[in-house]
């Protein structure tokens, strides 16, 4: 699957490993777990790879997160994320890294 970011933090998190955004900052063992996380999207053939891993505990969300998935990072944080396809390739749109205690606020 092809992964593209939506904000800019993100990608820096990914990339760089860090972001100068100081509302987005992250321990660097969340950061470890983000990129691993991010690669296996990046790696996997379609949505349906995400269901065979447990501790990323997929989920399509519901109400007024309908059309977003997420996984989840650690127990305290998950990425959510849009999908989409053009031609035969799947894309990813990493939408947000979401702290679990506003995940259903």
């Amino acid at each position: 699957m092809e992964v593209v970011f939506e904000k800019e933090y993100l990608s820096d998190l990914y990339y760089k490993g860090k972001t100068t955004d100081k509302k987005h900052r992250f321990q660097p063992e969340i950061i470890k777990l983000y990129k691993l996380r991010i690669e296996t999207l990046e790696n996997a053939a379609g949505i349906e790879d995400l269901f065979q891993i447990n501790s990323f505990r997929y989920e399509a969300l519901k109400g007024d997160k309908a059309g977003i998935s997420s996984i989840r990072v650690n127990d305290q944080y998950r990425i959510e994320f849009t999908t989409g396809n053009i031609e035969s390739e799947t894309i990813v749109t990493i939408c947000n890294i979401l702290e679990l205690s506003h995940h259903y606020k």
